[in-house]
């Protein structure tokens, strides 16, 4: 087996992105003899390795604008204002400049070998990233191993992350919700007993931020949302786990009160505000995962938000308030017990400061 000094410098870039930067790779159709690598939560969101010889500064402008139209591809899909691109040139010709390329997004460089100095600068890590070289063979299958194996680990997350999962706590909910429509029906004054009402709310009767979205108006009122809590609520316990999607609904549910209870003067009652915090949780979710789920996310779930907002504004007695504190709390909340994966130590402990500084401010304006 014989490889190139280019595929061997090729190798050993793709081996230190993957393996210790969390880079993984992007098929670009039509793209031969190079490889671009995306994380989008690092400073370069991609790094394309390019092989291909450029013999010359109008062939490097055309690849250089090849390249850009693919970056803005990827700026649709993830909802990037920009997107820095480090493109790494290891087969330049002798006469073409880099410094005919004037983009503030994009870093050009031309390297010789995996410990070149240029790329060194960016990535002085590089270094210490060792391969079992051997000869070719071995090369070539020590490298291969390594990659398999980080993206063996990403496979897996991927699979525990969207794989089927058995549904409890959204079944759970909706049959506490339908039990306590059925309860209502019997006795009317348990909804004026535990819906939120801010007069009552500063009585002391603190329990209603939470009561109140397991009573519903009528029978359509119930309907609509148990549907929707059926829909919504499966797909973050899929996504989220158990734990995560009642802390998300419980702490949405307690939003959605507190804004509607500093807001309004009539009754609250009802699951859509928690809902609308799934549907916030399932936006936070989206965005972490925007690289393969940004069309989803344009064309399903965000429409979906501003149709019910619209809907809520322009029809009486629909309680957007809630609504809209619902969809602020499950973001919040969303960001404070994190996607496994995703979210790291930080960023779940600015989110818990978030959460409950919004809900303090909150009870803080309705209280004073």
């Amino acid at each position: 087996m014989y490889l190139s000094d280019n595929d061997e410098i090729t190798m050993k870039l793709v081996h230190y992105f993957v393996t210790k930067e969390n880079y993984q790779p992007i098929i670009v159709n039509g793209a031969e003899n190079e490889i671009w690598l995306e994380n989008i939560d690092k400073p370069y969101a991609v790094i394309r390795i390019n092989a291909n010889y450029i013999h010359n500064n109008d062939q490097l402008q055309y690849d250089l604008f090849r390249s850009k139209s693919i970056i803005k591809q990827i700026k649709r899909k993830t909802f990037s204002l920009t997107c820095d691109m480090l493109n790494i040139q290891i087969n330049l010709g002798e006469n073409v400049s880099l410094d005919t390329i004037n983009d503030k997004h994009v870093d050009c460089i031309a390297i010789e070998s995996a410990n070149d100095e240029k790329i060194l600068d960016i990535f002085p890590e590089i270094k210490n990233d060792m391969v079992d070289k051997g000869d070719a063979v071995d090369f070539f299958l020590n490298v291969t191993k390594d990659i398999n194996e980080a993206t063996e680990k990403k496979n897996k997350l991927y699979e525990k992350t969207f794989g089927k999962k058995t549904i409890i706590a959204t079944y759970i909910l909706i049959a506490l919700n339908v039990l306590v429509y059925f309860l209502t029906v019997a006795n009317p004054g348990l909804i004026s007993e535990f819906g939120m009402s801010k007069h009552d709310f500063l009585l002391g009767d603190y329990y209603r931020v939470i009561t109140a979205a397991f009573f519903h108006g009528g029978l359509i009122h119930l309907a609509c949302n148990m549907y929707s809590l059926y829909i919504i609520g499966n797909q973050i316990e899929t996504l989220l786990g158990k734990t995560k999607f009642l802390i998300i609904y419980f702490l949405s549910a307690i939003s959605a009160s507190l804004l509607s209870g500093l807001l309004t003067e009539s009754l609250s009652i009802g699951a859509s505000g928690a809902i609308f915090g799934l549907l916030g949780a399932l936006v936070y979710f989206g965005y972490h995962y925007r690289l393969y789920l940004g069309n989803s996310l344009i064309y399903n779930v965000i429409p979906i938000i501003i149709l019910n907002l619209a809907i809520g504004f322009s029809i009486p007695n629909v309680d957007n308030f809630a609504h809209i504190g619902g969809l602020l709390g499950g973001i919040f909340s969303s960001m404070m017990v994190g996607i496994e994966g995703k979210t790291d130590k930080t960023d779940r402990i600015n989110g818990t400061i978030i959460t409950f500084v919004f809900i303090a401010f909150l009870v803080y304006l309705l209280m004073k």
